[in-house]
């Protein structure tokens, strides 16, 4: 059941408004790391940042444990909410090969491939909508490397600006994939490129800044989820396939395609229906994958608890 028109409480931070706890030159020593030093070494570093971030990150480590404890069933041990932080640690690390063309160094299945492919040979391009699952930067790169249909990002911009500005610097042609949200010509960018039968992805399980959201059942309690990534697939009038790129440890990810709605046909009068029966169905497959991969969804703030 969905509640729609439900905003964020204007007295509680959202996430848009915490402060990064990343620092710039840091961020910059660990790129050249990984870089120099190559993927396994560096993957050791990994390793104490994950410990620091549980030992002094107070808010989003309860976050952790919340999640942990409705997606496992039961309370997580010590070992498991560090393992939560250590998957998170390693798809920021390895966009920094992802962005280098560094394919090479990892083992990717596709799942799903011939749902993209139907789509795709349409000539229409689609929105993919996905999560704070695993690592887009995945998807992305298989989109440059195998496909002639690149695969772009609706994203809040903002946030983490300093990791994206350190990434930026090692591929700047993958900036120009990301359409910023909140702008003018946003949509009207985004049109064009689906037009021209390009892929974009755009992320459901955070609101930006006032987006209305809309009540979904997840992992067993009602949780808000923004109905503006839907209002934008409506808008577009395009065929909408969940997507995520799970890391299943190591070099492995797993990247999975389900098709989750069209809005190429639904009349106006139709609209708010259509989006309510796909933020549903988003919200439902979002906790299988979570089910299935649980130390894959990365929202580290009180999820359940903002209103």
């Amino acid at each position: 059941m969905t509640t729609a028109g439900h905003r964020a409480s204007p007295d509680e931070p959202g996430w848009t408004e915490r402060p990064e706890r990343s620092h710039p030159a840091i961020v910059r020593l660990m790129v050249w790391i990984s870089l120099h030093a190559g993927r396994a070494a560096s993957r050791l570093v990994l390793h104490g940042i994950a410990a620091y971030y549980l030992a002094f990150a107070p808010s989003a480590r309860r976050a952790s444990a919340d999640y942990l404890r409705r997606v496992l069933g039961r309370r997580p041990t010590l070992v498991e909410r560090y393992r939560h932080v250590f998957a998170f640690a390693s798809t920021t690390h390895d966009r920094v090969y992802l962005l280098n063309d560094r394919f090479d160094l990892f083992a990717t299945e596709v799942v799903g491939g011939d749902i993209v492919r139907a789509v795709t040979e349409a000539g229409r391009g689609a929105l993919l909508i996905g999560a704070h699952l695993g690592s887009f930067e995945v998807l992305r790169a298989l989109g440059r490397r195998y496909t002639d249909h690149p695969v772009g990002m609706m994203m809040y911009a903002d946030n983490a600006r300093k990791i994206n500005a350190a990434l930026a610097a090692i591929n700047p042609a993958a900036v120009q994939d990301i359409i910023p949200l909140g702008r003018l010509d946003s949509l009207l960018v985004a049109k064009a490129r689906l037009d021209a039968g390009h892929l974009i992805g755009i992320l459901a399980d955070r609101s930006f800044g006032d987006d209305a959201t809309s009540t979904c059942e997840f992992l067993g309690a009602p949780a808000q989820f923004p109905l503006g990534p839907f209002r934008v697939a409506a808008l577009l009038q395009r065929p909408v396939l969940f997507m995520a790129a799970l890391y299943l440890g190591g070099n492995r990810y797993q990247v999975h395609f389900e098709a989750l709605a069209d809005f190429s046909h639904v009349e106006r009068s139709d609209r708010d229906a259509a989006i309510s029966q796909a933020q549903r169905a988003y919200a439902a497959l979002l906790e299988r994958h979570c089910r299935a991969a649980p130390y894959n969804w990365f929202n580290f703030f009180d999820f359940w608890g903002r209103r």
